[in-house]
């Protein structure tokens, strides 16, 4: 979990990413446990399918948010002050470019996925270069490049996988009627039937444990982007003007958008009402600010 860039260390973020492998970690032999122990003729069945649906979590799914996000490489020439702002954040933190890319959304947001600082991704939407200033876009790639130098993406993009597999299983239970159907076979029957309701349960918690981190790490963010740059008004700024300008966005864009929240810089909501809002990916704006104003105190004093 260490770094070797010029962020400043969260340990606080680090303490969670530990703990959260660790819980999900024991979700999952608890996961897999139950699918061994009831359908024990099928193990080795059980273990390639969890096994190649981790491997293609972990590699693929930046790829699968960028292509869901319609997201671009795109060159120094066409893209001069994207490319130069993320130049600039990248001798500040003393790490290596990621790849650069645009994705022509109306939302005004930037997203970061990637393994590791030299497999990673950085993009913004056309929304948000068009919105903001050059001070605030640096404050927000700074944001994203953060989440790559602690490595959190990856983090999360691991721990997300249990909610993937667990939700899978239910799904495949209840419409194929294995638990219905299994109710008038005895013992047999019964321990089949836990098979939903196991994964249901590990689905909530694991859900629960990966909102908890993901607020976390938003703040983290946040807090490092701010002392990196030495702006965190700029930042604060940037916050400010996207989350204002989302009650603008078509309702219809919004929840195209909204599955990839964790990602993103700010969530895309599709109304105020959401239930994303009760279990949301992100702290909500006056803790952003109210933070952000702290730093801003502390860098001022003598």
């Amino acid at each position: 979990m260490t770094t070797q860039n010029r962020y400043t260390p969260d340990r606080g973020l680090t303490t969670r990413m530990v703990t959260t492998m660790f819980l999900i970690g024991l979700l999952y032999v608890v996961l897999v446990g139950v699918l061994l122990a009831v359908l024990n003729h099928a193990w080795p069945i059980i273990l390639i399918f969890a096994g190649g649906l981790f491997i293609a979590q972990f590699w693929f799914s930046d790829k699968i948010a960028a292509f869901g996000m319609g997201a671009r490489e795109v060159t120094p020439e066409e893209a001069p002050e994207l490319h130069g702002a993320i130049d600039r954040i990248c001798a500040l933190a003393d790490m290596p470019k990621p790849r650069v890319a645009i994705a022509q959304s109306d939302i005004p947001n930037a997203f970061a996925t990637g393994r590791s600082e030299r497999s990673s991704l950085v993009c913004a939407t056309t929304g948000l270069l068009r919105r903001l200033e050059p001070e605030e876009l640096e404050g927000v790639l700074a944001h994203e490049m953060s989440h790559v130098a602690h490595r959190d993406v990856a983090v999360m993009t691991i721990a997300s996988f249990l909610g993937v597999l667990a939700g899978l299983i239910t799904r495949v239970a209840l419409y194929s009627g294995l638990a219905r159907n299994s109710r008038n076979a005895g013992p047999a029957g019964i321990a089949i039937m836990l098979i939903p309701l196991v994964s249901s349960v590990v689905y909530v918690i694991g859900f629960l444990l990966t909102r908890l981190l993901s607020r976390y790490r938003e703040l983290s963010a946040d807090r490092a982007a701010a002392l990196l740059t030495g702006r965190p008004s700029a930042l604060a700024s940037a916050l400010t003007k996207v989350s204002g300008q989302m009650s603008r966005i078509p309702t219809e864009d919004l929840r195209k958008a909204e599955p990839y929240n964790a990602f993103f810089f700010v969530p895309a909501f599709s109304s105020k009402e959401s239930l994303s809002r009760l279990f949301s990916s992100h702290p909500t704006l006056e803790q952003r600010l109210d933070q952000l104003a702290r730093i801003s105190a502390d860098l001022a004093r003598p």
